[in-house]
Order: C-alpha cells, then structure tokens, then sequence
C-alpha cells in the first residue's frame, strides 16, 4: 500500500501536530525524486530510527545554475510511491511550488567557506539554493532527524553548518554512498545515460580508489591527478569541474592527507554532470 501523498503545507503541520500530541519521533528524507537504492537506504535508516517518516520529493528550481539540467531532471512521482511502498513511510510530501516559495519570496539563506570550492565553484549559486531549501524542509515538516547521503558529501558538511549555525533543532544522520555492481554510485542522473555510458561512468570509483591507494603511500595528490584525469578522458569523460583532495572538516585543499580527508570529483559524461566522492584516512 503506496503512503498518502499531501502537497500542502498546512496539511504536513497537522500530520505534524498529531504526531508531536502523540509524543513519536520524526523523521525526513529530503530528495528531488527519481528513487533509487540509495534513497530508499535512507529511508530504511529513516525508519529504524524514528516513529514516524516523512519523504520529501522537491525538484527545487534554486539549486539548478542550468535551466537544461533542471529542464532534463527525472520526473517520477508514480514511481517513487511504488517504491516507497514496501517501506511503510507515513507521508510523502511532494509540495507544490507555491508551498515553498510563495509569491514574493525573496529571503535566500547563505553558508560561507563551504560553498565557494567544489561545486559550489561551478555551480554558483547552488547551494544558495540548497541551503534555503533545506531549511525549508526543517521548518515545514518538523522533523527530529535528517537524513543524507555521503555522495553529496559537500552539501552534507553545509547543512550540518547551517543547523549548526542556526540553532535548528534537529539531528543530521549521515548515510553511506550506494554503488551499482559496477561501482558507480547510484544517482538519479544515471537515468540519463546510455547503456555504454554506465560502463564508462563505472570506471571513475577505481580511480578515486587507485589514487587513495598511493596516497595512504605519502604520495603528493598533484602528479596522481594529473594522471587521473588523462584516465578518464581516455574513459570517455568529457569536462572535469574538479579532482580535489580536500579536508573532510572544513573541506581545505590538501596535498596530501595530513588530516581526515575526501578525494573529490565531478565530471561530464555524455552531457550528465556526475560525481563523486571516497575518504581517505590520514597518514
């Protein structure tokens, strides 16, 4: 049996509002839809963890810098509930536009230091649009607990900021990444790719790895990524927006992994932006 979906705000806070009378526990699980293993891992961490959980499903227009991307990003709502079904979630909240930024919306919530390397780089304004987003969904739904994956580990790191930051009362869990077979880490854009393109995106997780290997040997990130990006132009990869080794506190560029650290990548394949991301202990 699918959960109920609700699309307005002032019906979340009841189900909010009845729950909190009951004394139970809530949970969220912030997504833009297009469910996969991945997803529905947080959901089961979602689940063990907490009374009630609440999937929020928000293609969210401020974090996309390109219109195509957002023009292109996989719609499936019928699908997610089918998914999500098996999980016994007690509400999907897929709110309309309105409900998250009504007219005349104009406030933008910002997180400094974190957001102007990586994607943040690239992407400007993204995670402007996350961040805003993100409390939103803290706002609307209440929630005790949030749930993330590492695969989007920088957004992770700001949001952890921004409740900090801000005093939100709520708890961010993080998740480990999900990989296909392959190794690819599972993305709602691997929609969008050929059946070759899968085996090629496939071959990005045994670089990272092979790069951490000779990093736990002292060896300096800088020769090791300029070999590593020659690999993946050979792998068929296009543009790369970045191959970083970076602090997993701060997200500081390293060159070698003084501190707990995170290899870093985001590359172009077949006209998806895929990333990635593994840690790397300190030597």
């Amino acid at each position: 049996m699918t959960a109920p979906i609700y699309r307005k705000l002032a019906d979340m806070r009841a189900l909010n509002a009845g729950w909190r009378r009951a004394g139970e526990t809530i949970a969220v699980v912030p997504t833009m839809g297009a469910l996969h293993a991945g997803h529905l891992s947080l959901v089961q961490a979602a689940k063990a963890a907490c009374d009630r959980v609440v999937v929020w499903i928000f293609v969210n227009p401020k974090q996309f810098n390109n219109p195509d991307d957002l023009r292109t990003y996989p719609r499936t709502e019928h699908d997610d509930a089918v998914k999500l079904a098996p999980y016994g979630v007690d509400a999907i909240y897929v709110p309309d536009v309105d409900q998250v930024y009504p007219d005349g919306f104009s406030t933008t919530v910002s997180v400094s230091g974190l957001t102007d390397v990586l994607c943040g780089a690239s992407r400007p304004g993204h995670f402007d649009g996350v961040a805003t987003v993100v409390s939103k969904i803290f706002l609307q739904t209440g929630a005790d607990q949030a749930f993330f994956g590492e695969k989007d580990f920088q957004q992770l790191q700001v949001v952890r900021r921004l409740v900090r930051d801000l005093d939100i009362p709520i708890t961010v869990t993080a998740c480990p990444t999900v990989r296909e077979v392959s190794g690819l880490a599972m993305s709602s854009r691997n929609l969008r790719l050929s059946e070759q393109g899968l085996v090629n995106a496939a071959k990005l997780y045994p670089i990272l790895q092979d790069i951490a290997v000779e990093l736990a040997q002292d060896t300096r990130f800088a020769p090791l990524a300029e070999r590593a990006r020659l690999r993946l132009a050979e792998a068929g990869f296009g543009q790369i927006d970045y191959l970083d080794l970076r602090a997993e506190d701060d997200l500081g560029a390293l060159d070698h992994p003084s501190r707990a650290a995170r290899l870093f990548a985001a590359a172009h394949l077949e006209g998806v932006r895929l990333i990635d991301n593994i840690p790397v202990p300190a030597v």
